[in-house]
């Protein structure tokens, strides 16, 4: 069993560097990478959030936040502004700059997800999220339980 665990750890880590890679190419043309897009994906879906959470929510440390979002800044894709009720704290918001280049995004990861699972059954693509949601879930209260030693 230590074997096939050695072997689940080193697969998923391949199988991330592979998609990092090709994502990496794919969105070259937009002068971004594949660590700065879950920043634009979670501004899509909540535009005034703040630096803090924003860095919780993607599960990167404040610095490593920190100088994404400058990039996504000078890049012209996000904006931040002042909160109203703490002045230490910054909101964040999409340009419409980001704003027009979301969906092309999105389309690159689909045709990149549907080439990597295009042998997959529908009832296997099903098994395979539902595994992977529970080991996500596992790793998660593994990464909390260190968080709060």
């Amino acid at each position: 069993m230590e074997k096939e665990s050695m072997h689940f750890v080193k697969l998923n880590s391949k199988i991330y560097r592979n998609i990092q890679i090709h994502l990496d190419k794919a969105l070259k043309k937009y002068e971004l990478s594949s660590g700065s897009c879950p920043y634009l994906f979670i501004l899509e879906k909540n535009e005034g959030i703040s630096q803090n959470k924003m860095s919780k929510e993607i599960g990167n440390d404040k610095a490593m936040s920190a100088r994404t979002i400058t990039k996504l800044i000078e890049l012209g894709y996000v904006y931040k502004e002042q909160d109203e009720r703490n002045s230490r704290a910054y909101n964040l918001y999409l340009t419409e700059k980001a704003k027009e280049i979301i969906p092309e995004i999105h389309a690159e990861i689909q045709a990149m997800m549907n080439l990597v699972t295009e042998e997959l059954t529908e009832e296997e693509m099903l098994i395979t999220m539902r595994s992977l949601k529970k080991i996500f879930d596992c790793t998660q209260r593994l990464r909390d339980e260190e968080t709060h030693q």
